[in-house]
């Protein structure tokens, strides 16, 4: 019998190669290597399986979002959030996998991924967004475009086959990889900050 650690990973496997719908109870069991009633039995049912595996998941990367210290220049903080959150997709891409998954259809699961992980998390940096927008650094622009200005590049860090195709060595490090995570994350601060704005890093 596997590991509860080895069913939420290969579940996370599964949710974000196969989408939520296409993961049938049977083949979760199969790829899990478990009896096909085991989800049900442990869990209640598929979708609270997925709220586990989405809460294992995520709940591991995102405590290293951690409130700025207090006197944290706003500038400084959101580069480090934006940073952060291209590094946690870089240790686990199949998180933006499941999570565009969810984000297609407006869903129950979709509410429980905004409200018990990036509502919270948003609340970590938007008083510092908001600051800089009024101080004239960001440009004002409704939150939805300003959140998928920032989430929408990191597609770059995990398509790896159409990566290699635009020259990206297989099997890179993973120092290269977060090399590559604060290229990312440099050019998407830059291009957020208004021109002539930007103090030194």
């Amino acid at each position: 019998m596997p590991t509860e650690r080895d069913v939420l990973l290969r579940g996370l496997e599964a949710f974000a190669e196969l989408g939520y719908d296409r993961a049938s109870a049977r083949e979760l069991a199969r790829r899990l290597g478990v009896s096909h009633v085991f989800i049900n039995d442990r869990y209640g049912s598929k979708a609270a399986f997925w709220r586990a595996v989405v809460d294992a998941a995520l709940g591991a990367q995102l405590t290293r979002m951690t409130p700025p210290p207090p006197g944290s220049e706003d500038e400084a903080v959101v580069r480090q959030f934006v940073l952060e959150f291209y590094r946690i997709h870089i240790d686990e891409p199949r998180l933006a996998l499941l999570m565009e998954d969810a984000f297609a259809r407006d869903t129950e699961r979709l509410d429980y991924l905004y409200q018990r992980h990036i509502e919270p998390t948003l609340a970590l940096v938007v008083p510092s967004i908001e600051r800089l927008m009024a101080s004239g650094r960001i440009a004002r622009v409704p939150m939805d475009v300003l959140f998928f200005a920032i989430t929408a590049p990191v597609s770059g860090l995990m398509h790896e086959a159409l990566a290699r195709r635009l020259g990206r060595p297989e099997h890179l490090p993973r120092a290269e990889r977060l090399a590559r995570a604060e290229a990312l994350a440099g050019l998407v601060m830059d291009g957020l900050l208004a021109p002539g704005g930007a103090k030194p890093r």
